[in-house]
């Protein structure tokens, strides 16, 4: 349960939810690409828990990147908080 609330806290500051489309060279078929999809929550402009896992892709994984193409998108607007300003009871 304590999992869920950092995630609500790291939207609230501002992660957004990163997906990634990783293209890399085929270990034994360097000619051939290879696509990969990483999703997570991360932190722009710089993008840490993506590029720890660039890095580790690069020092582990037999197969060399060629590029990385990032979409986002921020789960919490600012504007989706809205107060209402009215309350109302049933019985």
């Amino acid at each position: 349960m304590q999992k869920n609330v950092s995630e609500l806290a790291k939207l609230i500051e501002g992660y957004r939810l990163i997906t990634a489309e990783i293209l890399y060279h085929m270990p034994d078929h360097r000619d051939i690409l290879q696509s990969y999809i990483w999703q997570d929550f991360d932190m722009e402009p710089r993008f840490p828990a993506l590029s720890k896992f660039l890095a580790f892709w690069e020092a582990n994984l037999d197969g060399p990147l060629h590029s990385v193409r990032i979409a986002q998108r921020r789960v919490i607007h600012p504007s989706e908080l809205i107060h209402a300003g009215y309350m109302a009871s049933l019985h």
